[in-house]
């Protein structure tokens, strides 16, 4: 750690140009939980309230640069991904995780909250392969789970089922993001041992455009704080709990969650 720096956090993800999800909701989280946010941009995407219009991958090597850039100066103390895109993407960015002395927290997007299709489906397999395996904490929703995996959930003990499922490619902890079920908000974190029930009220707002970015962002700047995995989860579940009951309305679809929550709280 550099004297007087605060804890440094790098997303390796794709661009939102509407401002709710991607590496833009990834660099508000960070800002609100007090860490140093640095992006490695791996696709841009035109994208509103209403969905994805567009999606341009950059190259492997403008992604490779960007990554070694900031970590061979800078330095990190936790890496999230998000938005890979394709195989090759995905391939490259395990391989630079894998060679980083750092956590990393693995947000496996493979469609948007509209539906959108956000990696390909030939990467399915070195996101098995290649990225689960160096990934500190992967946080698949239950779709995303279906996708890897092709267990479905429709129950608390379909969840371990999923959780076991994806252990199985390696991760050190799975977080099985239950936010699909009816009823309570729960989630499930375990290391195939050890299990954490996470539990919140389901809150009746349709505006929660970059959740599981926000949520993987927050667990990775706890984990840069020095927290363990258990206690990273729960703090970046309070603080996304918050920021859905706080989302607000945006263009004509679905508007983002409230990053600041916090910040307007105090005021």
């Amino acid at each position: 750690m550099t004297p007087g720096a605060p804890p440094r956090v790098l997303t390796v993800a794709g661009s939102d140009s509407g401002g709710g999800a991607g590496i833009q909701a990834d660099l508000k989280t960070m800002l609100a939980l007090g860490v140093h946010g640095m992006s490695v941009l791996t696709a841009v995407t035109a994208q509103n309230s209403l969905g994805v219009q567009g999606a341009w991958e950059l190259p492997v090597e403008a992604v490779r640069a960007q990554y070694r850039s900031v970590v061979d100066d800078i330095g990190v103390q936790a890496v999230k991904t998000g938005m890979l895109a394709s195989a090759e993407l995905v391939e490259a960015v395990a391989e630079l995780i894998g060679g980083t002395d750092a956590p990393a927290v693995v947000d496996p997007v493979g469609v948007s909250k509209h539906g959108d299709p956000l990696l390909a489906a030939s990467a399915l397999d070195s996101v098995r392969t290649k990225l689960l395996p160096v990934a500190t904490v992967a946080t698949p929703n239950l779709d995303e789970v279906a996708q890897l995996t092709g267990v479905r959930v429709e129950s608390e003990d379909d969840m371990r089922r999923a959780a076991a499922a994806v252990l199985s490619y390696g991760p050190k902890w799975a977080l099985i993001k239950g936010g699909h079920l009816s009823g309570e908000a729960v989630d499930l974190l375990t290391d195939g041992s050890d299990e954490h029930w996470l539990r919140a009220v389901r809150l009746d707002n349709r505006h929660t455009h970059g959740t599981g970015c926000t949520l993987g962002s927050a667990i990775a700047s706890q984990l840069a704080k020095g927290e363990a995995v258990p206690e990273a989860v729960a703090a970046a579940k309070e603080y996304v709990t918050g920021a859905i009951a706080e989302g607000f309305a945006l263009g004509d679809g679905i508007g983002p969650v409230d990053h600041g929550w916090r910040f307007r709280a105090r005021a």
